[in-house]
């Protein structure tokens, strides 16, 4: 092990709190095994050694029409595009009972920023999911502060219509890294870091939890990472509402958008690095339907201790994933742990 992250390592076992020069040090370690074992460790000590956890959820992407234009996507169709669609409610519901005769006990209903979309449309869909017994995860912080806007409401109190209307829990999607300089690369009309955190943390306060995570891959510095994961540890010291952290690559989806092969071992660096800062998020999630079966499997002694949901109906990622509850079980038992179905928000089921 190196000298200089020796000391780190050692202090984040004994409980210490990483500073985030503590960070940018592990991250800039080509020492990665020591920090993955260090992860790995610090995952024992929080979870059943052997269990592995996963869930099982659809996902409704219920429009395609965005006004965003992030450089990385190519699922968005603009206004007055040919191909930009919209799911009905008879659309939404018919995916609903199929998802339900699979098995899912959930929905994640995430789609673009489509500015013509009242806000009896989000109601309508929520209380039809609920009423067939499946909890929604859905919105993104972009989604519910444009819709908030053009409602005239309030973050907190669109929310409190949502979760009134089924709405169970939010995923910290469209985070991507949060700092300024790669908000103005990655996608400029999307929200600040301050104003994501600000409308996750009203999130959280109504008691709908969800996800963090990280995309990287493209031209982000070790300092844009750190200052991303940093954000996301304050904003869990206020409001406690991230229940996991899923680290993610960038896909190769649009020609205007550069990505850079990202090693093996640097995913598992900042996987297992981000298990050791992240002292106050519970579960670090791998993902499986991004970084393969292999890979993910490594991370799972890495510092991981759950595995990317079953998904049924990727539409805007490729998808390498687990199709089937039985494949996710005899996946996680092959690598060599004990699979535990968990709902969308991490209780055992």
């Amino acid at each position: 092990m190196s000298a200089s992250i020796t000391s780190i390592l050692q202090r984040r076992a004994a409980g210490e709190r990483l500073s985030r020069q503590d960070l940018t040090v592990l991250l800039e370690s080509p020492d990665w095994t020591s920090i993955a074992a260090a992860g790995h460790a610090e995952r024992l000590r929080r979870h059943p050694a052997k269990r592995v956890t996963y869930a099982s959820f659809r996902i409704v992407n219920y429009t395609s029409v965005c006004n965003v234009s992030c450089t990385f996507c190519s699922f968005q169709d603009t206004e007055d595009s040919t191909r930009g669609y919209t799911l009905s409610l008879a659309e939404v519901e018919a995916k609903t009972l199929e998802a339900k005769e699979w098995g899912c006990d959930a929905i994640f209903f995430q789609g673009g920023v489509n500015r013509h979309l009242p806000l009896s449309y989000y109601v309508d869909c929520m209380s039809m999911i609920r009423s067939h017994g499946l909890s929604v995860r859905g919105l993104s912080p972009v989604e519910i502060v444009r819709l908030a806007e053009k409602e005239g409401l309030t973050v907190p109190a669109l929310l409190a219509i949502l979760k009134d209307s089924g709405l169970t829990s939010v995923p910290g999607a469209g985070a991507e890294i949060l700092t300024e300089r790669m908000r103005q690369i990655l996608s400029p009309n999307k929200l600040a870091m301050q104003e994501w955190c600000d409308t996750m943390g009203e999130c959280h306060k109504l008691g709908l939890g969800g996800s963090c995570n990280i995309v990287f891959g493209s031209s982000e510095t070790t300092q844009d990472i750190v200052e991303h994961l940093g954000a996301l540890r304050d904003q869990q010291d206020l409001t406690g509402g991230f229940q996991a952290f899923i680290p993610w690559i960038f896909q190769p989806q649009t020609k205007d958008f550069p990505i850079r092969h990202v090693r093996s071992w640097e995913y598992l660096r900042l996987l297992a690095a981000s298990r050791l800062f992240l002292d106050n998020i519970d579960h670090v999630e791998v993902s499986v339907m991004v970084m393969g079966r292999e890979l993910a499997e490594l991370g799972l002694c890495a510092g991981a201790d759950d595995v990317s949901s079953v998904v049924f109906e990727e539409n805007v990622l490729a998808s390498r994933g687990l199709k089937t509850v039985r494949a996710a079980e005899r996946y996680i038992t092959e690598a060599g742990f004990v699979p535990a179905r968990r709902s969308i928000d991490h209780n055992l089921l």
